[in-house]
């Protein structure tokens, strides 16, 4: 392998370890540990957060990232495993999340995430072979502390509202990123 792509791809792993951020398994201790951290995770978020509390109540479903894991400098990535939530029941299926980034960009943190699916399309779009791409098919809006203090279930009218929380370390850059969503049979 090239030295310098040999660098690219060192250099994110480097910038993890500066922050002290740890690296975690590929996939969950096991299939129910990962639904009781995204269960504790969802739970904290609906309490501390009114709006997705509300947003909770009318979603069709909700998909929760209890820990994604993101890291670049120049190059980044990004990984996490979630479960689905129909009805307050777990999918059976878990579901990946990977992210590819590029830009300028430097440093590392973990933090959750909770898509709310408020329409049929949106989870659709999710149980679809090919999973989903963010950015492309349902409108995802990204719900910050301002916004969430207006958001009601009156207001809300877009297929899919996202919630980041948790977050440690630090990442920052502007850069071009995509990411995906594919569902996982459970073992």
């Amino acid at each position: 392998m090239h030295r310098r792509t040999l660098l690219k791809c060192a250099l994110p792993l480097v910038v993890a370890a500066a922050t002290g951020l740890t690296a975690q398994p590929a996939l969950a201790e096991t299939v129910s540990d990962l639904e009781a951290r995204a269960r504790k995770a969802l739970n904290r978020l609906t309490t501390e957060v009114p709006a997705a509390r509300a947003l909770a109540n009318d979603a069709k479903a909700i998909l929760v990232f209890p820990r994604i894991t993101r890291v670049g400098l120049v190059f980044g990535g990004q990984h996490g495993e979630g479960v689905l939530f129909r009805n307050g029941h777990a999918s059976d299926y878990y579901y990946s999340i990977l992210g590819a980034s590029w830009g300028l960009q430097a440093g590392a943190q973990q933090f959750g995430y909770a898509m709310f699916l408020m329409t049929d399309e949106a989870i659709d779009s999710l149980s679809s072979a090919s999973g989903m791409e963010i950015g492309v098919g349902p409108t995802v809006v990204v719900v910050d502390q301002g916004a969430a203090a207006n958001l009601t279930t009156t207001t809300a009218r877009s297929d899919i509202y996202a919630f980041a929380f948790s977050q440690r370390g630090l990442m920052a850059g502007l850069g071009l990123q995509g990411n995906r969503i594919a569902k996982v049979p459970r073992r």
